[in-house]
C-alpha cells in the first residue's frame, strides 16, 4: 500500500493498493474525508467505477457525514441513483456504518433515512468495524462485483460510458 500520512498515521491525502484478482485488476483508493481535502478527492474519484462511503457511526460525527455525503453527490449525482434492483446505479455506492462497537452511535434506520431521502434507496449499509475488519471485506467485494458487472455491461453496449467526476 502506498500512503501519504502525517506523524500521527492519519491519512494526508489517500492511500493505494492494487490488487489483482484472476484478469481483473482493481485500484483502490482511499480518501481522507477532511474538508481540507475536497480537491484530492474530487482528482482521485475521476473515474471511479464503485464507491465504499465509510459512515461515521458516532453521534458527534453526524454533521460531518451528511457533508461528506452531500459533496460525493455534488461530484457523482444522479450516476449514484439506482432505478431499481435490476437497474443498478451506473456507479455502485455501499456505506460502510463504521465503528459499530462503540458507544453513542447512531442508529442505522437514521442512515437509512438520510440515504433515502437522498433517493439512495437501494444503498446497501454494512455495519463495520474497520480496526478489526469486520464487514469490510465483504463490502468491498459487493461494490467491486458491482463494479465489474457494471464494466461487462458497457462492454456489451447494455450501459452508456461513465462520464468523469
Amino acid at each position: 500500500m502506498q500512503q501519504i500520512a502525517d506523524p500521527t498515521g492519519r491519512t494526508l491525502f489517500f492511500d493505494r493498493v492494487v490488487a489483482r484478482v484472476s484478469n481483473v485488476v482493481f485500484q483502490v483508493y482511499t480518501v481522507a474525508g477532511q474538508r481540507r481535502h475536497k480537491f484530492q478527492r474530487r482528482t482521485v474519484l475521476k473515474g471511479t467505477d464503485c464507491i465504499l462511503f465509510f459512515w461515521d457511526s458516532l453521534i458527534d460525527q453526524w454533521e460531518e457525514n451528511i457533508w461528506s455525503l452531500k459533496e460525493l453527490l455534488q461530484f457523482y449525482g444522479d450516476r449514484l441513483i439506482s432505478k431499481s434492483f435490476s437497474d443498478p446505479a451506473e456507479v455502485p455506492l455501499v456505506v460502510c456504518a463504521n465503528k459499530r462497537d462503540l458507544e453513542d452511535i447512531v442508529e442505522i434506520n437514521k442512515i437509512r433515512e438520510v440515504l433515502d431521502k437522498a433517493k439512495l434507496n437501494q444503498t446497501l449499509i454494512y455495519e463495520t468495524i474497520a480496526i478489526t475488519g469486520v464487514n469490510v471485506k465483504r463490502g468491498f467485494v459487493y461494490a467491486a462485483r458491482q463494479g465489474v458487472l457494471n464494466h461487462y455491461k458497457k462492454l456489451q453496449g447494455e450501459m452508456p460510458e461513465q462520464e468523469t467526476a
